[in-house]
């Protein structure tokens, strides 16, 4: 179908679709065969996600503007539900003593909080886009509130990085639309003995804290994913030792097809290789910034919002984990990480945005047509 709208956003996406399965299979390939005695268990299975996603992406881009306004807070109840069915016996998938995953036929799982990431916006927008001046300044509470048993879901389960990415995105669409400065800093101090205590008192969350701190304290256990991904990098250098020949995935570095996919493709492709992807990510973020700025729908705009923040810092958390900017955290990278969820989740998100950016489009044709 003809896409009345930014074609660079579009074949930006669709670009990083297609790399990210060849990056699962140059990352996945020796690990498959050890664990499943099949070396494309892992691409076979992507690939298939990303076809997906593709569906996921076209369909999201095309439907009418008027039905996300409606019902797109079915949206978030939908994912809400799925994250509350991770607690329930029986379907829940329990693995690394978290409750993350929802059993699905055929053996397959899913992982709510990655659509919670790109539903929560829809929650917020609504609640934003309505007026409510009669609530005054008990409105912001009101819309933390609200989201408050997301983030308590996330917190039980545990899955600290999912509700870092989610409370983030709900500071970033407060402040958006009308929470002051001072509003917003009193919040974080007041969350930071909070914070804390969520980190001192859970054992392996402080032992990712100080092994971040100095990994070389304890280079075989708490510091070996970090230290195995900055030589990984360093062993990349500027131009990379060519696809499929990255030496940290042969068991080096864990998580080579997940959380550390970009370490491999920073050894594999080499700094030139890396820049070009972390040039994309960054074009889709500003391309969805401009987005947000030209649309004069208020609920588009808020969805717009919650959408890039999502987007945003989960290309800046795994990439700064994956650099040794920030404590090691199982977040995946959109697109070139191994999982289900988390691709067809990102895939609902930007096509979503697509969507804004073809109304906007098609409006601004409308009102030039009328000489408006």
């Amino acid at each position: 179908m003809y896409y009345r709208g930014n074609k660079g956003l579009l074949l930006t996406i669709l670009f990083l679709l297609g790399l990210g399965v060849v990056q699962v299979y140059s990352s996945s390939f020796i690990f498959a065969i050890e664990s499943r005695a099949d070396g494309l268990y892992f691409f076979r299975k992507q690939l298939l996600y990303a076809l997906i996603g593709l569906f996921t992406i076209v369909t999201t881009m095309n439907i009418p503007w008027k039905y996300f306004e409606r019902y797109g807070i079915f949206i978030w109840l939908g994912s809400f539900g799925l994250l509350a069915l991770t607690f329930v016996p029986g379907i829940a998938i329990k693995a690394g003593g978290a409750h993350r995953w929802v059993g699905l036929p055929l053996g397959q799982r899913l992982e709510p909080a990655e659509f919670l990431k790109y539903s929560l916006p829809f929650l917020m927008a609504f609640f934003i886009s309505k007026p409510m001046k009669i609530l005054g300044i008990y409105k912001w509470p009101l819309f933390f509130l609200i989201a408050g048993p997301c983030l308590f879901l996330l917190l039980k389960q545990p899955d600290f990085g999912s509700f870092v990415i989610c409370s983030l995105i709900l500071l970033a669409m407060a402040f958006s639309f009308g929470l002051k400065w001072k509003y917003l800093l009193g919040g974080i101090v007041a969350a930071l003995p909070a914070v804390y205590f969520l980190i001192v008192n859970v054992p392996y969350r402080y032992a990712r804290v100080v092994s971040f701190l100095d990994p070389w304290s304890d280079a075989e256990n708490k510091g070996f994913q970090i230290i195995q991904s900055m030589l990984s990098y360093y062993s990349g250098g500027v131009s990379g030792v060519g696809l499929g020949q990255g030496q940290g995935k042969l068991f080096f570095l864990p998580e080579a097809h997940t959380d550390f996919t970009l370490s491999v493709l920073a050894e594999e492709m080499g700094f030139i290789g890396f820049f070009l992807v972390l040039f994309l990510f960054g074009f889709i973020i500003f391309k969805g910034f401009q987005i947000i700025l030209h649309t004069e729908n208020v609920f588009a705009k808020a969805v717009g919002v919650g959408v890039v923040s999502a987007f945003s810092m989960s290309v800046l958390i795994n990439s700064g984990v994956t650099l040794g900017l920030f404590p090691t955290k199982g977040l995946s990278l959109p697109f070139l990480s191994y999982g289900g969820s988390s691709l067809v989740a990102t895939c609902f998100g930007l096509g979503v945005l697509l969507n804004i950016d073809r109304m906007t489009h098609n409006s601004q044709l409308e009102k030039n047509f009328l000489g408006i």
